[in-house]
């Protein structure tokens, strides 16, 4: 069994029981009417944190779903949290969750998010976020992406606060794909923060179940993303492995292992068509059991060389500076997720000095990955497909 392997199992094992009937509130068939929910689906709640709003466990991440009759199936069916951002797809994303969600406002929670660096530029992307969504309001308002809790600056805090005031979002929240063991616990503390948007997955590091425990006792509302790890479509068909992960299901098991998470409340996986919709709600009706374990270590053995955890141990690695788990990242929406546009969008915003280096031209890379991912031929390839 390779190291890799060992680690997951032990991971797993590690993990605070979910089958508690305390930590959640409720558990139902779907009943929206009109709507015809696939045979046997069942849905479960959690309250998120302090807030009060009661959540289904699986939300709907919209970053990459361009159909919006995909986003209206899943409110009929009673998914209850939708999540976007100013930034998806320059803006239009919002749009679309917008005029789909239209009908279910009041019925659903709704979440969107500014890079911002500034309170002015928040505050005005705010704005153009709520005309887009066709809503007086959002729910939750995140800042995104910070990685150090100096990111989460106290005027950020204060454009938070001030939408707040003037009841434009109801709850603030921070975002956060990398650095979780030191922010985490800094949001944690910080009686601004009502919730907290984290990368979590099965092949992230031990120490995440503690400190999503921390922000669970501070009151905190826990959403988790990045909940598929990637993602499977470089997954070749000639790949011995192909038929069992898509046949048996290796993402659906993927989510299962978010839900066991006792302190998680809702997730985001990312849907674009009604089959992954279906699919996906499965999750909350079928528990994660020995075959997921089997099919995630499987995983977990193919991905290892290339699926960057974003644990941060990079960090200040690369003699020209780069920031290398975002750049990964990046590639991972093209490679994962199959969005080559928003990869190279993001790519795109990198400073000029950063989006200008040439990793084939170094010497040999400083940046040694403890899991084992083959950071120099990533960012290479992140380059090659994204640089101007």
């Amino acid at each position: 069994m390779s190291e890799s392997r060992r680690r997951f199992l032990a991971a797993g094992l590690a993990l605070p029981a979910a089958s508690s009937a305390a930590r959640y509130e409720e558990q139902t068939t779907a009943q929206t009417p009109g709507a015809k929910p696939p045979a046997q689906l069942s849905f479960q709640y959690k309250t998120l944190g302090k807030t009060g709003l009661k959540v289904t466990t699986v939300g709907f991440g919209c970053m990459v779903t361009s159909d919006g009759s995909v986003v209206e199936r899943a409110a009929d069916l009673g998914v209850t949290y939708f999540d976007t951002a100013r930034g998806y797809m320059s803006g239009n994303n919002e749009r679309m969750v917008g005029a789909a969600l239209k009908r279910k406002r009041k019925d659903v929670t709704l979440s969107t998010k500014s890079h911002a660096a500034t309170k002015d530029e928040a505050l005005r992307d705010l704005d153009t976020s709520l005309r887009e969504l066709g809503t007086d309001y959002v729910d939750i308002w995140y800042l995104h992406a910070k990685t150090r809790p100096e990111e989460v600056t106290a005027e950020l805090i204060e454009a938070q606060q001030t939408a707040k005031k003037a009841g434009k979002i109801r709850f603030a929240g921070v975002s956060t794909h990398s650095g979780q063991k030191d922010l985490i616990p800094w949001l944690a503390k910080n009686p601004n923060v009502d919730v907290i948007l984290t990368a979590y997955n099965f092949t992230m590091e031990p120490f995440m179940a503690s400190v999503l425990d921390e922000a669970e006792k501070a009151g905190k509302g826990l959403v988790a993303m990045k909940v598929m790890a990637g993602g499977i479509r470089r997954l070749q068909r000639t790949d011995p492995n192909y038929t069992r992960l898509t046949r048996d299901g290796a993402m659906l098991s993927a989510l299962k292992w978010v839900l066991q998470n006792p302190h998680v409340h809702t997730t985001v996986p990312s849907m674009t068509d009604m089959d992954q919709l279906e699919e996906n709600l499965k999750a909350m009706s079928t528990p994660f059991g020995d075959n997921d374990r089997k099919l995630l270590a499987m995983h977990l053995d193919r991905i290892g060389p290339m699926y960057c955890r974003m644990c941060g141990q990079c960090d200040g690695q690369c003699r020209k500076g780069l920031p290398v788990a975002d750049v990964l990242r990046f590639l991972t929406y093209a490679d994962g997720y199959g969005e080559f546009g928003l990869a190279r969008e993001r790519f795109l915003e990198l400073s000029a000095e950063h989006a200008a280096v040439k990793c084939a031209d170094c010497p040999g890379c400083t940046v040694q990955c403890p899991h084992g991912v083959r950071v120099a031929k990533g960012l290479v390839r992140a380059q090659e497909l994204f640089a101007c």
